[in-house]
This record gives C-alpha cells, structure tokens and sequence, in this order.
C-alpha cells in the first residue's frame, strides 16, 4: 500500500474563497485555555476513523506542553453546544501559521460545515499575529493531508484557495490503523442533520 501527501499553501489572505454558509447555525469559538483532555477527545474523535495515531501515546504533560506554546490555538465548531469539529493553529514559526489537525466529528460531516469551518479557520491563521505578543506578521498558510484522511479534505483545502505544492508518494511502514475514537464508533451517524445533505 502507498500513501501519497499533499503539502499546500496559501500566500494571500485575498486568496480565501469562502464557503456558503452551512444550513445548521454554527458557532466557532477558540478553546483558549490549555485543556489537554479537550484537545486529546477532538484529537480521536475526529481522527479515530483517519488513522491519527501519532499523538495517542502523549502524556498528559505533553499535551499541555503544547498547547500551552505562544502562537498555537484551538478552535472548536459547536452546533447546539455540541462539538462538530476542530481546527489547531501552530504560528510557532516566524511569518507562517501552519493548520496541524482539521476535521469534523463523523456525525456533522458531510452536512456543510467543513467548508464554513475552514473558512473561518483561515481567516483565523491570517489574524493569528493580532491576538499573539511577539508573533511576526503572518506571510502563508500551510497544511498537509494524506490518502488516509477523510475524501473531503484536499478538495475542501483547494476549493478554499490553498494550492498543492508538492505530493509525496512512500510506502506505507505497515497496514494503517483506524483505531476510531472508541472500538465500534465510526462513520455512521444518527438522523441529525439529514435534512441539510446536499
């Protein structure tokens, strides 16, 4: 098996091309205090089914460690209060915001919302230096997806004005592991929003 990595980027905040609004009001909010149980939950369950291991063995200081750098945030879509998906900002290199993880929860995509939050998140990488002391003016955007993440994600990124820089091709080390949030969880959703599907 082989998976191939799409690196992209964005020089220009006049690049963004926004996405419609999605027909579920949303709201957006960064999660602006270190929370490594937050972020450990969004982390597998939006990842569990994409095969994101490399963080599952990080202790809880790790996380924190992280989270608590200048310059990296977490933003967090809510529909009704309830978690759809998350983005994480790294501005911890001068003139570039990096967006490290971004998904919905298997339950709200598909539904609208991925393109609206990746909107909003791009806006947010932009602007990242405004809420940061010492953070340099931001220059690019990067991010990165794989053929084991979800369909959505590389043409969300380009419908969205990111451009493929390079594509990678390797063999994969070993069969990747979808561990999903929980053993039995996955892809299916419950009937919420299925009025919205387009």
């Amino acid at each position: 098996m082989e998976i191939t990595t799409w690196y992209l980027e964005q020089d220009d905040a006049a690049l963004i091309r926004p996405a419609r609004p999605p027909a579920e009001p949303v709201e957006i909010i960064r999660a602006e205090v270190p929370s490594p149980e937050l972020n450990r939950f969004l982390y597998t369950a939006v990842g569990g089914d994409w095969s994101w291991s490399d963080r599952l063995s990080w202790t809880w200081q790790q996380w924190h460690d992280w989270l608590d750098r200048p310059g990296v945030e977490i933003w967090v879509a809510y529909v009704r209060g309830t978690p759809a998906g998350y983005a994480e900002l790294d501005g911890s290199r001068p003139g570039v915001v990096d967006i490290a993880y971004f998904g919905m929860l298997p339950r709200f995509a598909g539904l609208g919302i991925g393109g609206h939050l990746l909107t909003v998140t791009l806006r947010n990488a932009w602007s990242l230096a405004e809420r940061h002391d010492g953070i340099p003016p931001v220059e690019r955007v990067t991010v990165n997806t794989c053929s084991l993440d979800g369909p959505a994600a590389l043409p969300n990124y380009q419908a969205r004005g990111f451009t493929v820089q390079r594509t990678e091709t390797r063999p994969a080390d070993s069969q990747p592991s979808a561990p999903g949030p929980w053993p039995g969880a996955g892809r299916s959703r419950s009937n919420f929003g299925t009025e919205h599907e387009e």
